[in-house]
Order: C-alpha cells, then structure tokens, then sequence
C-alpha cells in the first residue's frame, strides 16, 4: 500500500510533524489547543480518540494508514487504548507553543462558552 499525502490534502498549511509512539493501553492528550489544527493518521496499529467541542463529544477510532482526523482549534482531544504496535501520525498547523494549550477541561468548557453566542 502506497499512502500519500500532498497539502491539498490537509485543510490548513503544515508546520509541524511528529510521531505519537504510546505504550500499549496507554492514553494521553486531555487537552485542546485555542489556535491549532491537527490532522491524526494511525500509520500503523489503533487508538481511540474522545472529541469534544464543548457541547459534544464524539469517540473515533483510527486504524487505517489511508484516514486520517481533522481536529480543529478548541477541541478537548483524549486518546486511549493504543496498541502495543501503534504509531500515530500528526500533522500540526503551527509550531508548539505551550500558551496554546489548555490543559483542564473545566477551564476548556468554560472558554467555549464564552465564544459561543448567547
């Protein structure tokens, strides 16, 4: 299989790559990020991701090489049940930047609701 990935492909210029390698049913993330996109590829084994914008939260699993999922800016990420072989692909729109992140979700959820419209 032969798996490509041109910048037409992703819905915002790539900054940054790198390689999430988890210990086998580790979990990691419990965060979001105020201005960065990501785009998540499981190039090889599975994880579990929650998404959640603050009025939902959605589970996807990603397990193929040829998918990938577009996490936009204020999404609560939490990925769980890696497999022991899993290597997860990340594709970021901006270089790290530890002020972007907001790392309680209480804190998140408070956030969202005040960019909501009443």
């Amino acid at each position: 299989m032969l798996v490509s990935i041109e910048a037409k492909d992703v819905p915002f210029p790539i900054n940054r790559v790198y390689y999430i390698l988890a210990a086998e049913g580790a979990s990691r993330g419990f965060h979001a990020h105020r201005r960065l996109d990501q785009l998540m590829i499981c190039v090889k084994g599975s994880c579990r991701l929650i998404v959640d914008d603050g009025r939902e939260r959605r589970e996807v699993t990603l397990d193929r090489p040829d998918r990938g999922l577009h996490i936009g800016r204020m999404q609560w990420r939490e990925m769980h049940d890696f497999t022991a072989d899993s290597v997860v692909l990340v594709l970021a729109s901006a270089p790290h930047d530890e002020a972007d992140y907001i790392r309680d979700y209480e804190s998140f959820l408070a956030e969202t609701r005040a960019q909501s419209p009443a």
